[in-house]
């Protein structure tokens, strides 16, 4: 972890709902059959992420999450469905409203 503690609760909310929405689109926009090279790819996007993020103390949560929770980057559905069990584990710990994973697709599906 890089980054120090962020106290402004007002930039921890936005700054969390921007990276859960990078995220999940990242992942609705993951190939149907990634090759090893595009989930190596994810992988380490998602590690990086959890060291560079600009929140430390949600950073060290992130890498605990992803060491406890590794991401499943098989096809495009797994990884789907791994960021959203991972972002209810995330709510659950901040004691706020679960995502519905059977419809988190069609939430995050840019169409394009």
């Amino acid at each position: 972890v890089i980054a120090k503690p962020l106290g402004n609760e007002t930039v921890r909310h936005l700054l969390g709902q921007s990276t859960w929405r990078l995220i999940h689109t990242t992942m609705a926009r993951f190939p149907l059959m990634p090759s090893e090279n595009e989930k190596q790819a994810l992988s380490q996007f998602l590690f990086l992420l959890s060291r560079l993020y600009p929140c430390g103390d949600c950073a060290e949560h992130f890498q605990k999450l992803l060491h406890e929770f590794p991401p499943n980057l098989n096809t495009r559905y797994e990884a789907e469905l791994w960021a959203c069990e991972a972002h209810n584990k995330v709510n659950k710990r901040l004691e706020k409203e679960l995502l519905d994973c059977t419809t988190v697709h069609s939430l995050y599906d840019c169409g394009c």
